[in-house]
């Protein structure tokens, strides 16, 4: 129902009226977006008060690029546009490396700010927070709108709700000026600017020819192996994509968000023999996953020297050959193509010759014995291992928690370390590496799910939105984050050996986060063993209060960059 603003009286009438706040509010009730993540500011003050009056949610964060990571991870686990609300010009700028971030990782976001009036900014006469901003956000998302007229606001939230869902998701920019919210229009008017979205997101069935092409470059298989990306993690088609690959018989190998979409326990998941499976399959079967720096592009060393055939599945044909050829291309929405997949199968297919399972099967069991007791030692302090071995554990018994991961160790380790037995309970940087998800990506999943979350941070990653804990604090989620404080970026060790300032990679040393939460009425822990981690997390999941963990990790633990160190340039000369 349209939200009245006013009434004016005229002589022997009464006419209602609406303006540029309520459409807003409409627009976005109407195509049932109810929960907005942002920071309040002039001009948008008001229109966060009124969308919480009209039953929206709105979440106010202290930073607006936590409110953007939020909005984004948002539109990954509900498949609708998260939407980020910021001010104009800094809050917007704010607001746009998670726009960005929303469009390389395909999550559906809409940022929505507020801006300077036109025709000051289009002289460049110095208005309040002056900006261009429509031309500013081009480049960084799939599309950007301006609205002008009030009784525009309907169809501009219709452009962008279409725009990121539709095809393949992404990030969408939408200016609101700031005289266009007190813009009135007749009620009954504004009512029908209204535009409800009908299938935003339609179906893309592939091609009979390109599906037959598929199933026949995989049915020659003699090592074939899948790949499953976070895409097929968005698509929701979780019976489905379990069918096709527990039908094919093939390894199968995660990446970090799709982990759970079969438990990393089962059979076929060759998560543990990556390296193996990698440099000898034969046949590559990617399902929303992309070949780029995360998996060296499907070329090199780690590809091994064996010629290699790939199927790609992915709603994106530009996607196709982008760093080698695609033998088979399959476009369509993941989960048409699996459906049909599934049907073209038959009731004959043959699993893949027992060698190549036998192989994967006993690299997987070396290397998860050889690991395994890594993960039960209790030293003081801890390494990455016998914290992690913890919170793998607790993982493993409740396994409907979402785990967030970010930094540098921390991440490289944990998304090896701990398994998943459940789709999107794993929340991590994604395509681009953000550092400075955490926070955001952590309320949003306790907002969006109603699920406890288990937040595992680097004591680097965590700086960039550390001043979130109070949100958490203040909106009471269920969130319990666990800090591996190491005194610094990659390791606390480094020494300055050119003067008196801190190593470039080092923090104060003995670091207290867990009094952070404490001083926002939260629970604060300091852990230094993995006995210690191990009570206070379980402690903090039971409870379901703010908690935030000081796990104090070794300064020495970890190595440079993580597991990607070799992206870092080493100088090759000598300083004479």
């Amino acid at each position: 129902m349209l939200n009245t603003a006013a009434k004016t009286e005229a002589p022997g009438t009464e006419e209602e009226l609406t303006d540029g706040f309520h459409l807003v509010i409409d627009a976005l009730k109407l195509n049932g977006i109810n929960t907005i993540y942002g920071v309040p500011g002039i001009p948008i003050t008001d229109l966060g008060r009124m969308a919480q009056a009209a039953g929206i949610r709105v979440l106010s964060f202290r930073h607006e690029q936590n409110a953007g990571y939020a909005a984004a991870i948002a539109g990954f686990l509900t498949r609708k546009p998260g939407v980020c609300l910021t001010v104009s010009a800094p809050g917007f700028l704010n607001g746009l490396t998670a726009l960005a971030h929303a469009t390389t990782n395909c999550f559906p976001m809409i940022l929505v700010s507020g801006s300077s009036e036109r025709e000051i900014v289009d002289l460049q006469q110095g208005d309040y927070e002056e900006m261009d901003q429509l031309a500013v956000a081009k480049p960084l998302c799939k599309a950007a709108f301006r609205v002008l007229h009030a009784a525009d606001i309907g169809i501009g939230f219709a452009r962008a709700i279409r725009a990121a869902l539709s095809g393949r998701p992404g990030g969408v920019y939408l200016d609101l000026p700031a005289k266009l919210f007190g813009q009135v229009l007749n009620a009954q008017a504004g009512a029908k600017s209204l535009v409800k979205v009908i299938d935003p997101a339609p179906a893309h069935i592939p091609a009979p020819s390109a599906v037959k092409r598929a199933l026949d470059v995989l049915k020659g298989a003699k090592r074939p192996l899948i790949i499953l990306g976070k895409g097929a993690a968005y698509a929701q088609a979780d019976d489905a994509i379990r069918a096709f690959v527990e039908k094919s018989g093939a390894p199968f190998l995660p990446m970090s968000m799709a982990k759970g979409l079969l438990p990393d326990l089962h059979p076929q998941c060759a998560g543990a023999a990556r390296s193996t499976v990698l440099k000898d399959a034969d046949v590559v079967m990617l399902i929303g996953a992309r070949l780029n720096w995360l998996l060296s592009h499907g070329k090199g060393k780690s590809w091994g020297e064996a010629p290699k055939k790939f199927i790609q599945v992915d709603i994106e044909p530009k996607e196709m050959d982008s760093n080698v050829e695609i033998a088979a291309p399959l476009v369509g929405d993941i989960g048409s193509c699996v459906d049909v997949l599934l049907q073209a199968m038959g009731k004959d297919w043959v699993t893949p010759p027992a060698d190549w399972l036998n192989a994967v099967k006993n690299k997987r069991d070396d290397n998860i014995a050889k690991m395994a007791p890594r993960l039960m030692n209790n030293n003081a302090p801890m390494d990455y291992h016998g914290a992690l071995g913890v919170l793998r554990t607790i993982i493993k018994e409740r396994p409907d928690a979402i785990l967030v991961n970010e930094g540098a160790n921390t991440l490289d380790l944990a998304r090896g370390i701990i398994d998943m037995y459940q789709p999107r309970k794993r929340l991590d940087v994604g395509t681009w590496g953000v550092m400075g998800v955490g926070m955001g990506s952590a309320i949003a999943a306790a907002i969006e799910t109603g699920k406890p979350v288990l937040a595992v941070e680097g004591d680097s990653a965590f700086g960039f939105s550390g001043m979130e804990v109070e949100t958490i604090c203040r909106y009471g989620l269920p969130i319990c984050i666990v800090i591996f404080n190491n005194d610094g970026i990659y390791r606390g060790t480094d020494v300055n050996s050119a003067g008196a300032d801190p190593a470039t990679t080092v923090f104060v040393k003995g670091a207290r986060y867990d009094k952070m939460m404490e001083a926002f009425g939260g629970t604060g822990v300091n852990a230094t063993s993995p006995d210690e981690l191990k009570r206070a997390v379980n402690a903090a999941m039971d409870s379901g209060k703010p908690t935030l963990i000081n796990a104090v990790i070794d300064p020495a633990a970890g190595s440079e960059s993580g597991r990607i160190g070799n992206l870092n340039p080493q100088s090759a000369l000598r300083k004479k």
